[in-house]
């Protein structure tokens, strides 16, 4: 048989012909084959679907496209590291971009954690950060230290180990059994308290229960609490501001690793460079990933305290990390992490990430009017819109009502403005580079989103 080169029309990417060969990610694709999203270039904070449509991209793709679309510098990085070298075998080498990418890093990650590896996606990250610790505990002597525990409503990624720490039960359901050696503890989700208590009143119990769990599990058995700074998955749901330095505290105390996944909230996306320096405290391991190239390539690393790197240093091979993927430190994705650092760097784009973001938050609060926003909430350019049917009350609408996805399909599908959603929250997290005017925009087509739903709902 013979290779041949499609050349499609416009209409034949849009038509079940060639779209029922494919599989995309948590997409029923019997609906999505009747209303198919098919883009083809991008430019700023906009993207273009293959009919021509115009569309505000305000979710960053998925929390990626920090510098927006067409950014020239990264572009030109890469198109240079093609012409010079596009592979080296992370296990026999490394390379030249690969080493200049980890020295940068370095110069911006919290304190002591100067030790990185350099991966490719976000759950090579999570999943390398859990085997890191075990290692680490094993070879120290402590062997039974062995046990994650999580949190619910956090997500962590799809490959086993990852999505056994996810404490997300409608992800896990039909992959279980899943992975041995993992717990969860209750989120800290103000306005739907788990245990029912108030804060401050509530002296941040979900925090000090950490300590129970360790204690119910055993200290010699507990490697690690692992979460999400910001609770991404469940609309951004933010801590209160002592959660993490009493989580800090209670796995001091324990001999008990933090590893905080910023996967999504790293790379300035929570108007700091990272989210531990948004709630001022320093974790034992760090997971990043999706802003560390903007996009431009998959690229993701994991950032761990130099002393813990020094335990598998060592005259035994046997005792070098046991962990490794094909395109680890791929020179052409590093290349595109250096540009992606210049670029926030030279431009103050973190910065401006904290400022948009403390404007967009002032602007949501115009669509309390509407009566159904019980909570805004994020840090940064992260900004998660809770609904709710009654906002005195902070009474939820009906999970079969479907609210929120309701408002997300209608911004996507009417508005042309692309949004996270869930049934009853939506998120928005646009690129680093959106202007003051671009937010009004978004803000409005949300507004006329929301009016349209209540309409339907309402009659």
């Amino acid at each position: 048989m013979s290779l041949m080169e499609l050349n499609l029309s416009n209409e034949e990417y849009l038509s079940e012909k060639y779209l029922k060969h494919m599989v995309l990610d948590f997409v029923q694709m019997h609906h999505f084959m009747r209303e198919p999203l098919v883009f083809d270039h991008g430019e700023d904070i906009w993207v273009w679907d293959v009919k021509g449509e115009k569309y505000l991209d305000g979710i960053s793709g998925v929390w990626v496209t920090s510098l927006g679309h067409s950014n020239k510098r990264v572009i030109e990085a890469v198109k240079a590291q093609l012409d010079n070298l596009i592979f080296a075998s992370p296990i026999l080498s490394t390379n030249t971009r690969a080493i200049e990418l980890v020295e940068m890093l370095g110069q911006i990650m919290p304190e002591g954690l100067t030790t990185i590896k350099i991966l490719s996606g976000g759950s090579e990250a999570t999943e390398t950060a859990m085997k890191l610790v075990r290692q680490y505990f094993d070879q120290t002597g402590r062997p039974h230290k062995k046990t994650i525990i999580s949190r619910y409503l956090n997500f962590h990624g799809v490959t086993l180990g990852a999505l056994t720490a996810t404490g997300m039960a409608n992800r896990k359901a039909p992959f279980e059994p899943l992975c041995g050696g993992f717990r969860h503890i209750a989120p800290p989700y103000c306005i739907r308290c788990p245990y029912n208590l108030t804060y401050p009143e509530c002296d941040v119990l979900c925090a000090r229960f950490l300590e129970q769990a360790i204690i119910y599990e055993g200290p010699d058995n507990v490697a690690a609490f692992m979460a999400e700074p910001i609770q991404l998955s469940t609309g951004n749901i933010v801590p209160p501001e002592e959660y993490w330095p009493i989580i800090r505290q209670i796995c001091d105390k324990y001999d008990v690793m933090i590893i905080l996944d910023e996967v999504a909230t790293g790379m300035g996306r929570t108007g700091r460079w990272w989210g531990s320096d948004t709630f001022n405290f320093v974790p034992d391991v760090l997971c990043m990933g999706k802003g560390m190239a903007a996009g431009y390539m998959p690229l993701s690393g994991v950032a761990f305290r130099d002393e813990v790197a020094q335990v598998f240093i060592s005259e035994d091979n046997e005792r070098a990390f046991a962990d490794g993927h094909t395109y680890g430190g791929n020179p052409i994705a590093c290349a595109a992490g250096i540009a992606v650092l210049q670029e926030l760097h030279d431009r103050n784009l973190v910065e401006c990430c904290n400022q948009m973001g403390q404007y967009m938050m002032k602007r949501l609060e115009d669509l309390k009017e509407f009566g159904v926003v019980g909570d805004i909430r994020g840090a940064g350019l992260m900004i998660g819109i809770e609904f709710v049917q009654n906002s005195e009350t902070m009474e939820p609408f009906p999970g079969e009502l479907n609210f929120g996805v309701r408002v997300g399909r209608n911004c996507i599908l009417n508005q042309h403005m692309l949004i996270r959603y869930a049934p009853n929250w939506v998120a928005l997290a646009p690129p680093f580079i959106v202007t003051e005017i671009e937010i009004d925009e978004m803000v409005s087509r949300l507004g006329q989103a929301i009016i349209a739903v209540l309409a339907q709902v309402r009659g």
